[in-house]
């Protein structure tokens, strides 16, 4: 069974989107999430229509019906890379380079503000 865990099993984004409205109301519902289809001339059809198109959207409602209805949390996925394990040596080579200081356009180095010239300051 690939979908035990899932707590959305079995539920309609229909019904998401029907319990949501019946809930908060488009005006609200737009405010929490902010989606064009929520806002100009909504309709569940549309909604629908959009969301089954965008799964960034679509993850957005299905996280505001869990958090409404108290179900698990979906636990969110680390953006980071795995790490190496001890035994992987990097073959990458460090690469240093060493920053000059960018003198003023006139060829000094003074403490002025940036933009001292426009704003007088």
């Amino acid at each position: 069974m690939t979908q035990q865990n899932n707590p959305l099993h079995g539920i309609k984004l229909e019904t998401i989107i029907t319990y949501l409205v019946d809930k908060y109301g488009w005006e609200d519902l737009a405010l929490r999430i902010n989606i064009r289809c929520f806002k100009d001339n909504p309709s569940v059809k549309s909604s629908l229509t959009f969301l089954r198109k965008t799964p960034w959207a679509r993850d957005k409602v299905e996280y505001l019906y869990l958090r409404c209805n108290k179900l698990p949390l979906p636990i969110k996925k680390e953006q980071e890379a795995p790490s190496r394990s001890s035994t992987q040596k990097s073959t990458h080579k460090k690469i240093t380079t060493k920053v000059k200081p960018v003198a003023s356009p006139d060829n000094t180095c003074d403490d002025k503000p940036v933009n001292a010239n426009i704003w007088g300051k």
